[in-house]
């Protein structure tokens, strides 16, 4: 990699972790493909939700950047992406002023959104507050706690799953429903698998740490298991939407069946590997899966 400028733009760019946002991404794209499929669709409020998802994506990869760092858990023989910090990139008090200014950016997202649904949702709009604060409590609470006690998989779930995909459907519509909620874990076990295959490559590395993920108490044979039956579990979710008359049968297959028969031969591709630092190219192509499912499925359910 080219020398880095310290605190420079590019370093910035790095530190943000860009190919992530596929994660914040999908989930608006879903959520937003819903409300088109109802007649309710809102581009400023979709557009409102997008950037609250990619600034928080961003502020969480800034917060993580920092206090692993200091918590000393990026090593020499990392085998994912360098870190700003710890490589000296960035500074820590211009990491700490990124965070910061990233957060309110989020902010202002959040409020465009709540001044814009003020009055027309059923809580009158304080339920998008309760909302926005717990987004951003739990980005702290991931780095510092929570990711080291095996519960990011459930985070996965929760902030980018029903969070983010019921949340841009019902700032759009004012209404929930069951097609939400199932769309919703589509979404959340589709992106934890961004997560396993970073657990699975990272497992040494965690267990040394003293970070208990689920592959770390449980070994790297499950993480492969777990990453093959996230996919599983996604697709046949989305039969739901055959059921419920949202999707054809043709579109099903063009769409959640395509990504399955992806995700198998990113699976295939774990088990040759195993273990090392080549597994980062199987992390590319599990954003690639993931993009593919949500840009089709948004697609199909429109």
């Amino acid at each position: 990699m080219r020398d880095i400028r310290q605190n420079s733009v590019y370093a910035w760019l790095l530190a943000a972790r860009p190919k992530t946002l596929t994660a914040a991404l999908i989930p608006v794209m879903l959520g937003s493909g819903l409300a088109f499929s109802d007649g309710k669709f809102q581009t400023i409020d979709a557009l409102l939700c997008l950037g609250f998802a990619c600034l928080m994506q961003i502020a969480a990869n800034f917060i993580n950047d920092l206090l692993d760092y200091q918590k000393g858990t990026d090593r020499e023989d990392r085998l994912g992406p360098k870190r700003a910090c710890a490589e000296g990139w960035i500074t820590l008090r211009a990491m700490r002023l990124g965070i910061g200014v990233t957060l309110l950016m989020a902010c202002l997202c959040g409020l465009g959104v709540l001044y814009r649904s003020w009055g027309e949702l059923p809580q009158g709009g304080w339920e998008l507050v309760a909302v926005g604060v717990t987004c951003i409590l739990f980005a702290f609470l991931y780095t510092t706690y929570l990711s080291y006690h095996g519960w990011g998989d459930v985070l996965v779930l929760v902030f980018f799953g029903f969070v983010p995909v019921a949340g841009t459907y019902y700032v759009q519509t004012g209404t929930l429903g069951a097609d939400v909620w199932i769309l919703s874990l589509v979404s959340g076990l589709v992106i934890n698998t961004l997560l396993t295959i970073n657990n699975y490559r990272d497992v040494e590395q965690d267990r040394k740490s003293g970070k208990q993920t689920l592959i770390v108490r449980l070994g790297a044979s499950f993480g492969r298991q777990f990453y093959l039956a996230l996919g599983i579990a996604a697709v046949l979710l989305c039969g739901w939407f055959v059921w419920s008359g949202r999707l054809t049968w043709l579109e099903f297959i063009w769409a959640p069946c395509i990504y399955l028969y992806l995700h198998l031969m990113t699976w295939r591709h774990i088990c040759i590997i195993r273990s090392g630092e080549r597994l980062n190219t199987v992390l590319g192509e599990t954003s690639r899966n993931m993009l593919f499912l949500g840009i089709l499925l948004s697609v199909a359910l429109s």
